[in-house]
């Protein structure tokens, strides 16, 4: 049968049922692009996708790119910049239109790096800033070796300006914007920290959506447990002084997410894989895992997989529930009306205030490693991208599986679907 015979058979039925209900063929695609280097004169992000009517509250993508800035450990840059989003397009009068959104974020600290970042082959008469010499010195755990060699360069800046995580403010931006459309949908997001160094909540410690949502914004490090954190800035603090850096570990939590989105039919659809690669796409980050993650590998079977229980009153449009969620709300690629748990472990940062051993670009002779402008430990900002990029992943499936040129349109096709399934189920049921 084709999609369109499908269509119309799924339509018929609908109206058949008098079921409130909209389809559409093929898929509503949410993607971005970003454009910008660290010291230049701004970034820029493009979101496209986000149906029409959708509020849009900037303040509230200002707060997610504060929440970037901060957490304990961080740099001197941190205070320097203090980001906002300036929407240029795809909203007018408060509310997107459809087309694609486009948002600027001015680097503040530009007027120190007009000279060096011109876009121009010479410099401007009146442009401003340091005269900063060639970087020939790549930095173990960076891109810079890599990066000179795959485009032919020989400036180090070439590569570290772009390959810099300050890229990810503008990843928060579009998922700001994503989180405000999964509301909608009733969808919320929210992260917490469990480890940074050696310092870790509990094995097998779970960690509920109203514990992480509840933690201050501006809090150290976003660990829900009190003694916990102070082992973590502990550890911060004597990587510090040794002039070295520290990793760590978060999680990123939504709630709310229905049943179905994802896909088990090709593997580029499985919901698991998509967030997987957002996740690694974040810099630093090596390491992903849902649900257990890693330790599903230890655990037998009895242990790992999730009871399934009748729960004819309970929430889910199923009808069931789960006493455990080892899972992290997806099963074989699909959601399964749990919440979603993607958990991401991240390196320590590679500009080191002792830097390693590296080699000069121009002789080929040993020498230490670059240093640049960096910090200690950014485990709780890679959270807060964490969790914008969870919120872009999920509303690709979202408007994938639903549809709709408007929000409006989707909420009717959400409704209409969790009705279709509450019948399947409650039919089965007494």
């Amino acid at each position: 049968m084709s999609r369109r015979a499908v269509f119309l058979s799924k339509l018929l039925d609908a109206r058949a049922r008098g079921a409130e209900t909209s389809y559409t063929i093929g898929a509503f695609m949410v993607r971005f692009l970003t454009a910008g280097e660290s010291h230049g004169r701004a970034l820029v992000v493009i979101l496209e996708g986000i149906p029409a009517g959708l509020s849009i509250d900037i303040d509230a993508i200002t707060a997610d790119l504060r929440r970037r800035q901060g957490g304990y450990g961080r740099g001197r840059r941190m205070a320097i910049e203090s980001d906002r989003a300036d929407i240029l397009s795809g909203v007018r009068a408060g509310e997107t239109i459809g087309g694609p959104i486009a948002m600027s974020i001015e680097n503040r600290d530009w007027v120190n790096w007009q000279h060096t970042m011109r876009t121009t082959s010479e410099p401007p008469a009146d442009a401003g800033g340091a005269r900063r010499a060639p970087v020939t010195r790549p930095r173990p755990g960076h891109a810079d070796l890599a990066g000179v060699a795959k485009y032919g360069r020989a400036d180090v800046r070439d590569i570290l300006e772009r390959a810099s995580a300050r890229e990810t403010a503008a990843r928060v931006a579009a998922g700001a914007v994503a989180r405000q459309f999964l509301g909608q949908a009733g969808i919320r997001i929210t992260s917490h920290v469990f480890a940074i160094g050696q310092a870790h909540l509990p094995e097998g410690s779970t960690v509920t959506f109203e514990a992480a949502d509840a933690l201050a914004s501006d809090a150290p490090l976003r660990c829900v447990d009190a003694d916990v954190e102070r082992r973590m800035i502990d550890e911060i603090d004597r990587a510090r002084d040794a002039g070295d850096t520290k990793g760590g570990a978060f999680e990123v939590i939504a709630t709310g997410v229905p049943v179905g989105l994802g896909s088990y039919v090709q593997w580029d659809r499985k919901l698991d894989g998509r967030l997987a690669h957002a996740m690694m796409s974040i810099p630093a980050i090596k390491a992903v895992g849902i649900g257990l993650g890693p330790e599903v590998a230890a655990r037998p079977g009895s242990r790992v997989h999730d009871e399934i229980v009748p729960d004819p009153t309970g929430p889910r449009a199923t009808g069931v529930s789960r006493p455990s969620n080892n899972a992290g709300g997806l099963e074989g690629g699909v959601t399964n009306g749990e919440d979603l748990r993607v958990s991401a472990w991240m390196k320590p940062i590679s500009t080191l205030m002792k830097p390693l051993r590296s080699v000069d670009l121009t002789t080929m002779a040993e020498a230490s490693a670059a240093i640049e402008r960096s910090e200690v430990c950014a485990v709780p900002a890679a959270a807060g991208v964490g969790e914008a990029m969870v919120a872009l992943v999920l509303s690709d499936a979202l408007t994938e599986k639903f549809g709709g040129d408007s929000v409006a349109e989707l909420q009717r096709a959400m409704r209409a679907w969790t009705t279709t399934i509450r019948e399947q189920f409650a039919s089965k049921q007494g």
